[in-house]
């Protein structure tokens, strides 16, 4: 017969069967033994049986199905070889079947009466229970290697280092802080805690020609990979992504902390105020002006705009009642006009007043007085260094004048002096021209009061779209409970400066299955919701 071979080693470190070389050995002499052609022979190194998206395996069954035929047998070391799943052994030998070529094991029974047909099915459910039972093993022991606070994976994260420790009789693998790397990383939670983003800090790192993993420049997404990996707090969590559907093993203490606990979750904070806000399409295209803000304090659902009257009337109603009916929340209808005008003061009022302005300018000024300081102290040490440069590069003068080297031998070291010095006279320029910029003197009480004059005007004048992206700067939630509304803010005075107001909205009443706002010149009415 016309036959191709096929050999297959699988990923796992556990697999003991012969290697790729053996196997082809032992089915060339078998082919040789027999009278049969070898036309073909498919390789798949370093792939589970597993699956059938196997490169070698994919194009020996595509080769099956041409025409003419090409060969009438395939050739494998064990069953296990050409598949672990009893599933795809079936199906696919199916294929092959219909296409007039056979799977014949040499070293296990082979046979196409009905005994050989269920020798060779036992033989696949024992290949496939061996398999599922070897990774279950597997990972059992590797949870047990996690939990005793040994480091399994292959990736070193940046800052530490592998060491290799002894366990009884092996060897096994544990982390170490690298002292030439951790000072970085402290560098980047300090930057995140000082209230820099990750654009800036990424920015920080490569300007100061910091190189970042596997020696690359930083990025976004590796600079979040440290900020977010409990690993530099000290804790150990392996198997995040189990196929098993089990919990992820978490050690305490396991691996030596480069920041402190504290200032890890203070670091995921930070992150978490500056993210940009989602909104929902409906909300951000709403002409409502408190969609996404407002929710019932009853069943917590947001509080939806919704047109009444032909669009003579707009009412703010609970998700719930709107899509429940009567009944399925005790909230009430609130006049959209009146409810945003409340909210609209109370920013004014407690926000947006001449104290807190005036206390934000001196906090700006504050800052800008600690970042002038740290840019005076860089900008010494840039002195000092290029005082340093300059020396040494005179000297390599001196001694290319003197003869007493060649210049050839000399010229690279005097090129990477003269880059470092550039660098340094560059970032010294970038220094000089942020201290121009940071000369701001503290606003006058006429110039603060016009502030909030403009901003009131802004609240008041503006266009819908910037009126609500003003609002969601300062506001974070505006809940109504009954008559009371809550009323959660940010002062613009800093990141945690969160507040809350409690104030009454102008109780309500039912008229004809909506609600009016009540004035005190009007009568309550009362009445059943019904038309």
């Amino acid at each position: 017969m016309r036959v191709c071979l096929y050999a297959r080693v699988s990923s796992d470190k556990q697999d003991v069967d012969l290697s790729i070389s053996a196997q082809l050995k032992a089915l060339r002499e078998y082919a040789e033994k027999n009278g049969h052609t070898v036309v073909r022979e498919f390789v798949d190194e370093a792939e589970s049986g597993r699956s059938a998206a196997r490169r070698g395996f994919r194009e020996m069954i595509s080769l099956a199905k041409r025409q003419p035929k090409q060969f009438d047998a395939v050739l494998v070391w064990k069953y296990s070889r050409f598949a672990r799943s009893r599933e795809d052994s079936i199906l696919y030998k199916a294929i092959l079947k219909k296409c007039g070529v056979e799977v014949i094991s040499i070293t296990e029974p082979h046979d196409d009466s009905p005994t050989g047909r269920l020798m060779e099915a036992i033989i696949e459910s024992l290949d496939e229970f061996y398999s599922q039972n070897l990774g279950e093993e597997v990972s059992r022991g590797m949870r047990e290697s996690a939990s005793r606070g040994f480091y399994l994976s292959a990736r070193v994260p940046y800052g530490y280092r592998k060491i290799r420790v002894r366990d009884g009789g092996k060897e096994r693998t544990r982390l170490e802080i690298d002292p030439a790397q951790a000072p970085v990383v402290k560098r980047i939670f300090g930057s995140i805690l000082n209230g820099k983003g990750l654009s800036e800090t990424v920015k920080e790192l490569n300007s100061r020609g910091i190189a970042g993993p596997l020696g690359r420049d930083w990025n976004k997404t590796s600079l979040h990979w440290i900020l977010t990996n409990e690993l530099y707090a000290g804790v150990l969590v392996w198997g995040r992504n189990s196929k098993r559907g089990l919990q992820p093993v978490r050690v305490e203490g396991a691996v030596p902390a480069i920041v402190d606990r504290e200032s890890f979750d203070r670091a995921q904070h930070n992150m978490k105020e500056r993210r940009p806000a989602s909104t929902h399409p409906k909300r951000a295209g709403s002409r409502f002006l408190l969609s996404g803000l407002a929710c019932c304090g009853h069943c917590g659902k947001a509080l939806v705009g919704q047109d009444a009257k032909g669009g003579h009337f707009s009412y703010y109603v609970c998700g719930t009642l709107n899509k429940k009916g009567a009944g399925s929340c005790p909230a009430r209808y609130l006049n959209s006009t009146k409810f945003e005008r409340i909210v609209i003061s109370k920013v004014k009022e407690r926000i947006i007043t001449p104290d807190n302005l005036r206390r934000l300018v001196e906090m700006v000024n504050e800052e800008m007085d600690s970042a002038t300081r740290s840019y005076c102290a860089e900008l010494d040490t840039i002195a000092e260094e290029l005082a340093a440069i300059s020396r040494r590069l005179g000297r390599l003068y001196d001694a290319v004048e003197s003869t007493e080297f060649d210049f050839n031998d000399l010229a690279p070291r005097i090129k990477e002096l003269r880059r470092q010095q550039d660098a340094l006279q560059a970032r010294r320029a970038e220094l000089e021209a942020l201290l121009a910029e940071r000369k701001i003197e503290l606003a006058d009480p006429e110039t603060v009061e016009a502030y909030v004059a403009a901003l009131h005007d802004l609240l008041d004048k503006s266009s819908l779209a910037e009126r609500r992206v003003f609002v969601r700067s300062l506001v974070k939630e505006v809940k109504v409970t009954g008559n009371e509304v809550l009323l959660t803010y940010t002062l613009p005075l800093s990141p945690d400066c969160l507040s809350a107001g409690k104030d009454e909205v102008l109780p309500t009443v039912w008229y004809g299955g909506l609600a009016r706002i009540r004035t005190r010149d009007q009568p309550v009415m009362s009445r059943p919701l019904c038309r």
